[in-house]
């Protein structure tokens, strides 16, 4: 249990904060298969999505991951952005 003070005046909602980094993660979960699976539809897409909240070096990635993918796998992984965008 937490017993500290928030400070509310310097605190940054967590969207602001972290979710860059954990889109990038998760990008890096599916295109190195630390689950046992590689997906590279969905590195691309959280890879996408950590390049739109502001991570320079998920571009890279993305792009990485885009060269071992069908043009199809890409349009897949640019719809499941969209679709992640549209629902947070």
């Amino acid at each position: 249990m937490f017993h500290g003070a928030i400070d509310w005046d310097a605190a940054k909602p967590v969207r602001d904060a972290a979710i860059p980094d954990t889109l990038f993660e998760r990008g890096l979960y599916w295109a190195s298969g630390r689950g046992g699976l590689v997906d590279l539809v969905a590195a691309h897409k959280w890879f996408n999505l950590a390049a739109l909240k502001g991570r320079t070096d998920a571009v890279q990635m993305r792009r990485e991951v885009a060269e071992m993918m069908s043009g199809v796998e890409i349009a897949a992984a640019q719809r499941e952005a969209r679709a992640w965008i549209a629902t947070h």
